[in-house]
């Protein structure tokens, strides 16, 4: 078992991008990382390059979409360590190569059993490991194209960017963190979503994207919040971001 004085954060879907900032980011202020990755191959390659740089994080195969792997994931982590303390739930997916009226069915259902029902997946199996933490905290990595009002000011930057099937399950991610930060708040388990912003990914091809250790940087602070920090509320780096 990992000494109780450790930090133990899980963040999926870290094999790259964002993900793999936040959980470099993490382990560079001496948190034990598990880097969540579906592929064993490539999560590997990311634990060897920060164990090269002197950061301690463990590899956890991790496919959010498969019950088994979660099971299997939740079932490590309580062998190894007994315990989780933050989880930070980044792993999504995004079809949207077309109007909304010619999307493949497929491709919607695929993009909600990822970013959503994966997501509430990952959240309600490692809940009883949360609940053993005593200060718990859960990160769910939304996107300001699921904001409601973005999605209707035709003011907003976030209007002309076209991705209906994706922005509707970071709107429905939004409501299970308000649902699920309800429900827990007696628990002392914080739950909030957070908008990295536009950032450079391999998905991300634009020259107004800020680099991805900007957009590591509100995941991880909420990652880290006091015990008399929020919950149920959807932040960027600028504080409280439009439902």
């Amino acid at each position: 078992m990992t000494d109780k004085s450790k930090t133990i954060a899980l963040v999926t879907g870290a094999s790259d991008g964002i993900g793999k900032e936040v959980a470099r980011q993490l382990a560079t202020k001496g948190i034990h990382v598990l880097l969540g990755s579906r592929s064993l191959e490539k999560g590997q390659g990311v634990v060897d390059e920060f164990k090269q740089k002197g950061l301690e994080v463990e590899l956890l195969q991790l496919d959010i979409s498969d019950d088994s792997s979660v099971e299997n994931a939740v079932a490590q982590v309580n062998h190894r360590h007994g315990r989780l303390d933050i989880l930070v739930n980044n792993a999504g997916i995004f079809f949207d190569k077309c109007p909304l009226t010619e999307l493949p069915v497929e491709d919607l259902a695929a993009t909600f059993n990822t970013n959503v029902v994966g997501t509430f997946r990952v959240t309600r199996s490692f809940l009883p490991l949360l609940r053993k933490s005593e200060h718990a905290r859960i990160v769910n990595v939304s996107s300001g194209l699921g904001s409601l009002q973005h999605m209707t000011d035709e003011n907003s930057p976030y209007y002309q960017v076209v991705m209906p099937s994706y922005a509707s399950s970071k709107a429905a991610l939004n409501v299970l963190t308000v649902y699920l930060a309800r429900e827990l708040k007696d628990s002392g388990i914080k739950v909030n979503s957070v908008c990295p912003g536009m950032t450079a990914t391999r998905y991300v091809d634009s020259p107004f994207a800020h680099p991805v250790e900007v957009g590591a940087e509100i995941p991880v602070r909420y990652a880290l919040i006091d015990d008399d920090g929020p919950t149920g509320g959807f932040f960027d780096r600028n504080g409280p971001h439009k439902w």
